[in-house]
């Protein structure tokens, strides 16, 4: 069997992957089925050594938070059904959907994701609080990937 796609296609998909710096792609129609993925770079990080520690009589420091407990174990994170780029906004400067700390009612948007030059609004499961945004405007996002918290 023997499979034929347009180039133009595939480089046009390969230019979609390196836009939005997701690590794959992949499209059926039909019987037909391609995946574009990109290797993961390898990142070198130099190892500094930390500057000695001198002591010095201060304030007590106020206690560290505690850490952030796994948003994608939280029953009220929503997370991306798709992969695409995540929008908190519908356009460049005007108002986020949602704010930390806002009320919504079930049904409402809260971001939009862009994928294959379609925005998908994402809407709040349940009504609730919005405890936490998790992802930027503009930053590309995964499948099943915590976005926010309504509670």
């Amino acid at each position: 069997m023997s499979l034929s796609f347009d180039p133009k296609t595939l480089r046009d998909l390969a230019e979609l992957l390196n836009a939005t710096g997701l690590s794959e792609i992949e499209l059926e129609e039909g019987d037909r089925k391609v995946r574009l993925a990109r290797a993961a770079a390898q990142v070198s990080m130099p190892v500094m050594a930390a500057p000695a520690p001198v002591a010095v009589a201060a304030a007590p420091a106020p206690a560290a938070p505690a850490p952030a407990a796994d948003p994608a174990k939280n029953p009220g994170t929503v997370k991306s059904p798709m992969v695409g780029v995540a929008y908190l906004s519908a356009e460049p400067g005007t108002p986020p959907y949602v704010t930390v700390g806002q009320t919504v009612e079930a049904g409402a948007t809260l971001l939009l994701i862009e994928a294959m030059k379609t925005f998908n609004q994402i809407k709040a499961p349940r009504a609730g609080v919005v405890r936490q945004i998790l992802v930027t405007s503009g930053a590309p996002v995964e499948f099943d990937e915590p976005l926010l918290i309504v509670e």
